[in-house]
């Protein structure tokens, strides 16, 4: 059975800054909610690796976001970023950030033609 890290009454049973040894996010990092994280195929051992550490392996199998991650762990944002670091620097994941290109907005008519077809509806 899986050990429960939560209890209800009580809060989280071991805090975010045990989990980060203190640690926190560097303010140079690129990680942002939006940066998509993902597991590379190892055989290294996951010696040293916290469970927190063990289930963001588990769960990027397939890309997810640093907020995903965050819900998934039932862990604060600025721990993941922590976390989702260290597994940067074994080499255990590969992060990629969204596009740092403006967007540029969609013209006035397009949006316009878009309510108007919606108004129709």
């Amino acid at each position: 059975m899986e050990e429960e890290w939560y209890d209800d009454d009580a809060g989280p049973l071991v805090r975010p800054y045990a989990i980060t040894r203190g640690r926190i996010p560097a303010t140079d990092a690129t990680l942002d909610l939006s940066t998509q994280v993902m597991a590379l195929r190892t055989t290294r051992e996951p010696t040293g690796l916290t469970p927190e550490h063990r289930s963001i392996l588990d769960l990027c199998r397939q890309p997810l976001s640093i907020a995903e991650l965050a819900v998934y762990v039932k862990t604060p944002i600025a721990v993941i970023k922590v976390l989702c670091n260290d597994l940067i620097e074994r080499g255990d994941v590969i992060v990629r950030s969204p596009s740092t290109q403006p967007m540029q907005a969609p013209d006035r008519e397009l949006l316009q033609a878009v309510l108007d077809g919606l108004t129709k509806l």
